[in-house]
């Protein structure tokens, strides 16, 4: 996790920040990295001058902005007596969008968020800022889930390593998330699991239309997860694993999503650390249906990361803004 070293951390007193602030404090002093606390006020609508009789529009939105400084402010000096370099920051607009453009303005290399929801079986954890920037944010995004505890006891890596379709940039992608797993285990003492969900192509159907006999079926599904353990050591050799104990999974399944979200669950996953699967230059496709899928359903913190090349379709075009530095 040493690479983060410019950090934004999204401040929203209405969604139980202090598991995210943690965190992002916890990384701080380990990396000597930056904070930049940024708190975004959403706009009342156009037509609220018809819905407030107390006062209008711009003088709520006025008094909004003078609270919510203050509670950064207060968040900020805070951070700063225990020897952290923070700055807080707040402003006005779509939060999802000012989020992603301060990004691009400032060049942070993370981004962390709580959790808007709650979670569990009726609750999804994740809300609209959290889904939008974890489609379209270019740097890797941490949304954490509100908890009692410090520190994540079982993290979970899931990559993808099928070798039938060449992909430099999910290799790519797959290194990174091994590498941000294996670090975060490291420095949470954390039991670090890994999984590659994979099927034998047309099984059914060869089944089906007896086109194979039952033994060569059999042969086919041990050598086909024999061949992805091979890669997953493989990818294993090129990260350093040193002081973190790793817990292999190879589940035989043609539903990646659904097997993720229950081993997630089975092995009471703290973390999930998954990539957000996009093809570059494919306008308009930003995540995978299996992430989409599995970002649904699990109930856990997740630690989101693009291939190299992602380019966000969020510009700092006609921004418009009400900032105060502080």
């Amino acid at each position: 996790m040493k690479r983060f070293k410019n950090i934004l951390l999204v401040f929203d007193p209405d969604t139980r920040p202090q598991a995210a602030v943690d965190h992002a404090e916890s990384l701080a002093r380990k990396n000597g990295a930056r904070i930049t606390l940024l708190s975004v006020i959403q706009k009342p609508p156009a037509d609220a001058r018809m819905a407030i009789a107390v006062m209008q529009p711009e003088e709520l939105l006025a008094r909004m902005i003078n609270d919510r400084r203050a509670k950064t402010d207060a968040l900020a000096a805070a951070m700063g007596q225990q020897g952290i370099d923070v700055r807080s920051q707040v402003v006005t607009g779509a939060p999802f969008l000012e989020i992603i453009r301060q990004v691009l303005r400032e060049a942070h290399d993370l981004v962390i968020l709580a959790a808007e929801g709650k979670g569990g079986l009726k609750e999804r954890l994740f809300g609209s800022t959290s889904m939008h920037l974890m489609r379209k944010c270019p740097c890797p995004v941490w949304v954490v889930k509100p908890t009692r505890r410090a520190k994540y006891e079982r993290i979970l890596a899931a990559v993808d390593t099928t070798a039938d379709f060449p992909d430099p940039e999910q290799k790519s992608l797959n290194l990174l998330i091994m590498q941000l797993a294996s670090s975060l285990a490291r420095m949470d003492d954390s039991a670090l699991h890994l999984v590659q969900v994979w099927s034998v192509f047309a099984e059914g159907y060869m089944e089906v239309r007896g086109l194979m006999e039952n033994s060569s079926i059999q042969k086919l599904r041990k050598d086909t997860k024999r061949q992805y353990a091979r890669n997953l050591d493989g990818l294993l050799a090129a990260v350093d694993l040193n002081g973190v104990v790793i817990h292999k999974h190879l589940p035989r399944s043609d539903n990646a999503s659904k097997t993720i979200v229950k081993l997630a669950k089975s092995e009471k996953i703290d973390l999930l650390v998954m990539g957000t699967v996009c093809r570059t230059g494919v306008a308009g496709f930003f995540i995978g249906n299996t992430a989409e899928k599995v970002l649904s359903a699990v109930n856990c913190s997740v630690l989101t990361v693009k291939p190299e090349g992602f380019v966000t379709p969020v510009t700092l075009e006609d921004a418009v803004s009400i900032n105060s530095d502080g």
